[in-house]
């Protein structure tokens, strides 16, 4: 297959998915006006590129909570890959390391967190729902930290499940023998066969926590001794709120229009975040990232690196560790012709005068 961009494997796994499953990736909520506008508010910021510049080398490296990676992506947590690859999560953390970059690894995969580390080269960070049961939620902490994942990212914009359409329809369940592995020795691993409505909204109705408050950051540090990066901010007051409580990073995210619609698009609000937390904690963002000229324009507005999530999916239906391989490759080669073209050699000379010319 000719695939020359990242739409490309979109559509060509769309062609390769059934309906239940290519509904519960591709969706966002209700009438998905976030969904969209997280891709076409890049549209909208242009670039303000810099001629003259000795680019014949760009340096696309940086460093992420002390780790060096190779450019600034990093595979973003996708729930359940054996749906769309049978080697699931295990092919994604192997392409993520041949491309020496971190994969956020979901407490809704499809493979036990000690094998997918164990299948790593580079760092494993862990995204984290917190239960009902804080006793089960502290034994998967200390399982993760002790399987060597270097950080945990707890997503915070989840306190219930967004109503997404497409899975109501088809009512959304897991295959036969797939369940949400992490969590099956403390019997909570399988999904409710709910016949009206998703059975991933029934497992979060019953079992997710939607009490978390900020007081919960300092147990989950005290719990599991790991960094903790907080996933789902779009205010600038959370952003600071965020800072009071300790955090290491942040993540500027809207769970990729998945959750509450009519949220802005992240890329929007990126820069006021950044401004509040003034370089004091790292801010990476996710949400509609296609292009290597989006992560220039995210690196602009004061992004550490990008988080990457469907079309890491859609590489690993279309061919497996291969496919996301390709797909990673595709950024690479994407930035770091973007950077090239802005008089960019490295990431440390992106900055916001890109956006906005009237910034230095």
């Amino acid at each position: 297959m000719n695939l020359i961009n990242l739409q490309d494997f979109e559509d060509a796994a769309r062609s390769k998915l059934d309906a239940m499953a290519l509904g519960y990736y591709a969706s966002g909520a209700d009438d998905e006006v976030t969904l969209h506008d997280n891709r076409e508010a890049y549209n909208r910021i242009k670039l303000h590129y810099h001629t003259l510049v000795d680019v014949s080398a760009c340096d696309l490296t940086t460093k992420v909570l002390g780790t060096d990676i190779s450019m600034p992506v990093i595979v973003a947590p996708t729930a359940f890959h054996r749906l769309a690859h049978k080697d699931g999560e295990l092919a994604t953390v192997r392409a993520a390391g041949s491309a020496a970059t971190i994969m956020v690894l979901s407490t809704l995969s499809n493979t036990n967190v000690e094998d997918v580390v164990a299948n790593a080269t580079a760092p494993v960070w862990f995204q984290l729902y917190v239960y009902r049961d804080r006793d089960a939620t502290l034994a998967l902490v200390e399982r993760v930290r002790d399987a060597g994942c270097a950080a945990l990212v707890l997503t915070v914009d989840a306190p219930v499940l967004g109503q997404r359409e497409r899975d109501v329809r088809n009512h959304f369940r897991l295959p036969a023998g797939m369940r949400v592995t992490n969590m099956s020795g403390l019997g909570l691993g399988d999904l409710p066969d709910a016949q009206q409505q998703s059975g991933l909204a029934a497992y979060f109705a019953s079992l997710i926590d939607p009490s978390l408050t900020w007081k919960d950051i300092d147990w989950l540090r005290s719990a599991g001794g790991l960094p903790i990066i907080i996933k789902g901010i779009v205010r600038a007051d959370d952003a600071r709120m965020a800072l009071e409580h300790g955090v290491d990073g942040i993540v500027v995210s809207n769970h990729g229009g998945r959750q509450l619609d009519t949220a802005p698009a992240t890329i929007d609000v990126l820069a006021g975040i950044a401004d509040a937390v003034g370089g004091k904690v790292e801010v990476f963002l996710d949400g509609g990232v296609r292009r290597g000229t989006d992560i220039v324009k995210a690196l602009a507005l004061g992004a550490r690196a990008v988080l990457v999530g469907r079309p890491i999916l859609w590489g690993l239906v279309v061919d497996g560790e291969s496919g996301v391989a390709r797909v990673l490759e595709m950024l690479r080669v994407e930035l770091g012709r973007a950077m090239a073209l802005c008089g960019c050699p490295d990431v440390a000379s992106v900055n916001r005068g890109l956006v906005d010319p009237k910034q230095k």
